[in-house]
């Protein structure tokens, strides 16, 4: 918004209004978008930056791999390696805190309740996750949604500066953590914790996976979650809070790369996701299924100066840091374009509705993907067209149904089971 005072919340529509004057669904990661007006930018800002982050996965799951793109191609892709989930999970907290209570966390009754909501929707994340796992590995990220907003539940009631910090400390310790950890877990030792795991009995994904070495660990990747929880306790409506924002996730984008590079040499920003592995068990693995090693949860050995690395996939302290700050940057951009260019928030509609039904697109796209046989990215694969078909289906799908339908098909589903939160008393 342009003007610098805040305004008032968003309040969420009457159910009974009919289909064309409701906002767009609300998904468990989604916000829950206003009618057009500028008091609103702040909320369709969120929903275009998760429409990014749902299309940066479709890049990488669906484009060329970085090895067959040059020029700009090449930035679209390394941008989306790693980046792209971090701007989902980081999305992720900041909806939470739509669940919890955006500047002032719930309490008493409502809290209770809206704690049931968040556990519910995270033991249905989970199995969700678990059940897409069985059919499409390990790089689902729905099974490792519902560990984080567990996790997340003890500290829905904290306030921005104390999530900021805690986000700050898991940063810079739980990478080194997690390569110490996963140094000590020899291959029989995951054999054996996997074989005595029910979920690891039922997919690729077990609860080792889940909590510190599959693609999206818990132990490192609440970092991204908690900063977008202190995010979603801020006002974003208000013009100094912006530009505050904006100048942090410069710094620490800008802090971050560059002491990598000073550290670790030209390489140190090089994306460990087409080497088929991961970093030293504190980042997340490929998400092209065609490059992943079998098992998901394999590491290589590597040496501790890969810590000093701040490429996507990488997982160290330098990587989360430079993360977080391209996503808040990611966040305030959008934020700010679709309160200061109206025009342009109108054009933005069809791709803004993806961002609100983010589940159902993500979900969406890899049953079309199998359906439809379209290979996910591969060394010989150059062409961007498969990549294209999908955003453009997306977007189409995503603004017919949100023209008749508050919610997206899954955000429908996910919310009605959990009405039973309202009976907690």
């Amino acid at each position: 918004m342009t003007r610098t005072q805040p305004a008032q919340e968003t309040h969420v529509p009457r159910e009974d209004a009919p289909p064309h004057q409701r906002p767009s669904a609300e998904s468990p990661e989604s916000a829950v978008p206003a009618p057009d007006g500028p008091s609103t930018g702040r909320l369709v800002g969120v929903d275009l930056a998760r429409a990014l982050a749902v299309f940066g996965m479709y890049v990488v799951h669906i484009g060329p791999p970085l090895s067959a793109t040059h020029g700009p191609a090449s930035w679209i892709r390394y941008m989306a390696d790693g980046h792209s989930s971090v701007l989902f999970a980081t999305l992720a907290g900041f909806s939470l805190m739509l669940l919890a209570g955006r500047r002032e966390p719930k309490t008493g009754l409502a809290g209770r309740q809206a704690k049931a909501r968040i556990a519910i929707r995270a033991v249905i994340l989970l199995a969700l996750g678990t059940a897409m796992a069985v059919e499409y590995g390990g790089v689902i990220i729905l099974g490792f949604y519902g560990v984080y907003f567990l996790l997340a539940l003890p500290l829905v009631r904290l306030s921005a500066k104390a999530l900021a910090l805690i986000a700050a400390a898991f940063a810079l310790v739980t990478p080194q953590l997690a390569f110490v950890l996963t140094s000590l877990l020899s291959p029989s030792v995951q054999e054996s914790i996997n074989t005595y795991d029910p979920l690891r009995r039922l997919s690729e994904v077990g609860v080792l996976d889940l909590l510190l070495t599959g693609f999206y660990p818990a132990l490192t990747w609440m970092s991204f979650v908690i900063a977008g929880m202190a995010l979603g306790r801020l006002d974003l409506s208000s013009g100094t809070v912006r530009r505050r924002l904006a100048a942090l996730g410069a710094a620490l984008t800008a802090a971050a790369y560059g002491m990598s590079l000073l550290l670790a040499g030209p390489g140190a920003l090089r994306s460990l996701a087409e080497d088929g592995s991961s970093s030293s068990g504190s980042g997340s693995m490929p998400l092209d299924s065609a490059s992943m090693p079998s098992g998901g949860g394999s590491f290589p050995d590597m040496s501790a100066s890969m810590l000093l690395t701040a490429g996507p996939h990488s997982g160290t302290t330098f990587d989360i840091i430079g993360s977080v700050g391209v996503a808040i940057l990611v966040i305030v951009g959008a934020t700010v374009a679709m309160d200061r260019l109206p025009r342009l928030r109108r054009l933005a509609k069809p791709v803004i509705a993806v961002g609100t039904m983010s589940l159902t697109a993500y979900v969406g796209h890899f049953l079309a993907q199998s359906a439809l046989a379209v290979p996910a990215g591969t060394g010989t694969q150059t062409s961007w067209l498969p990549l294209l078909a999908f955003v453009l289906g997306a977007t189409v799908f995503a603004a017919v149904w949100s023209h008749f339908f508050r919610r997206g098909p899954l955000e429908y589903l996910l919310n009605a089971a959990t009405k039973p939160a309202k009976r907690i008393r």
